[in-house]
């Protein structure tokens, strides 16, 4: 029987209790239905519903919750917020599922998020990134409290991407100049900002910021206006538009490095789907294929290579944690009711593949993101590598040194 080793206590406010009292009871049977909604045919999502069916498979294997087994309904929203609210509204009505793991896509999580509330039912992103996701709930806490971000922050990526920037080329390559290069969407708005605040500190001046279209399919025009302007490094916030720039990086012999946020690059095919072109990428993650971030995380990996044939993307890390922990938080909520719920989440002090899980409180500018830091969530950096994904950073952890395609022109490939 799944029963967490370490019990967390925490008061439901009288409030709170009246409110669930005038609500309708949610029907508790014998299993536990946790919704998926994702996008399954994309590179960075098709690894959430299967991460997620492992967790429960893995739960139920041991005695389930409390004697009662988990179910994943799963929802492809096909990259559409119309289909994701469609797909939410369903599964809170008609398949009465007790919590919701949704979507990569920032769009789709800030349509999804008033559903949350208005329906009251726990939602938690496994890769969503924008800010927007938290300020909301911080400016509206009674009725947005039902979504946390099971990711982290666009800000966070941003500093995090500064951090590994700093080690891996201020520090080992001299670098001193970037070009931003981002695709036009909700998550990379805030990035940006981060970006552009954070780059000059650690001594690299920005010396263009470009913003494209996620419909671009030909980067030739920004590639050569990038190369214009001879920066040391292109900083990346890429994640809807993956395959189109690092083939064409390649076939262009794009002579800069790469690095920053490149979420399709996190999935273990993305090396066929790009035919080797993302050979030298590096980009940030959660956790790595090679990499123990914890003693879950290796664990993790091998199951699901064993199962699915292929090694997880970002997005599947997280939502294979959050079955976990949702699964704790009804524990110790000793219900199903989500307003008990997401009082039990708040409390959530969970070891899992990407670190320990710890939610902000209200109160927090960006209640219910991930607390970040030492002893908590603190990324990673790798690159692709003849064919395989190498921790680079940090140090610790590292796996391998930098090792660039010859038409990169660095420090450390000549």
């Amino acid at each position: 029987m799944y029963r967490p080793a370490k019990t967390l206590f925490c008061a439901v406010n009288l409030s709170a209790l009246v409110l669930a009292a005038s609500m309708p009871a949610r029907a508790d049977g014998d299993v536990i239905k946790i919704g998926v909604i994702a996008e399954a045919q994309s590179v960075s999502g098709s690894s959430i519903p299967a991460a997620a069916q492992l967790a429960a498979d893995e739960i139920n294997a041991k005695g389930g919750v409390d004697g009662r087994k988990i179910e994943i309904v799963t929802y492809d929203d096909h990259s559409s917020s119309a289909d994701a609210v469609r797909a939410f509204q369903r599964a809170a009505n008609e398949d009465h599922v007790s919590a919701v793991i949704a979507s990569y896509i920032s769009e789709v999580v800030l349509a999804l998020e008033p559903w949350s509330g208005r329906l009251k039912t726990p939602m938690i992103t496994p890769g969503a990134a924008s800010d927007v996701i938290t300020a909301n709930i911080a400016k509206d806490y009674e009725h947005n409290k039902y979504t946390f971000h099971g990711y982290l922050t666009s800000g966070s990526l941003a500093k995090l991407t500064c951090d590994a920037a700093k080690t891996l080329l201020v520090d080992g390559l001299k670098m001193k100049t970037a070009v931003i290069m981002s695709e036009d969407a909700a998550w990379t708005t805030p990035l940006d900002a981060g970006y552009a605040d954070c780059l000059p500190t650690i001594g690299i001046k920005v010396l263009d910021h470009i913003r494209f279209s996620p419909d671009t399919t030909d980067f030739t025009p920004i590639f050569n206006r990038i190369e214009g302007q001879k920066p040391d490094v292109i900083i990346t916030g890429i994640s809807h538009v993956g395959v189109q720039p690092t083939v064409q990086w390649k076939s262009q012999q794009v002579p800069i490095p790469m690095l920053g946020i490149a979420s399709q690059a996190t999935n273990s095919t993305f090396w066929k789907e790009t035919n080797g072109a993302t050979d030298g990428v590096l980009y940030q993650a959660v956790s790595g294929p090679d990499v123990a971030v914890t003693e879950k995380t290796l664990p993790f990996v091998d199951a699901f290579q064993k199962k699915y044939g292929n090694f997880p993307s970002y997005a599947g890390y997280t939502a294979y944690d959050e079955v976990f922990y949702i699964a704790e938080a009804i524990h110790r909520a000793g219900s199903t009711d989500g307003e008990k719920l997401v009082t039990a989440l708040e409390a959530t002090d969970y070891v899992g593949t990407i670190g320990r899980v710890q939610f902000l409180p209200p109160g927090d500018a960006h209640v219910h993101g991930l607390k970040t830091g030492a002893g908590l969530i603190s990324g990673l950096f790798l690159q692709w590598q003849d064919g395989k994904q190498i921790n680079v950073w940090p140090t610790a952890l590292s796996k391998g040194s930098l090792k660039f395609p010859s038409f990169v022109k660095t420090s450390a490939s000549q």
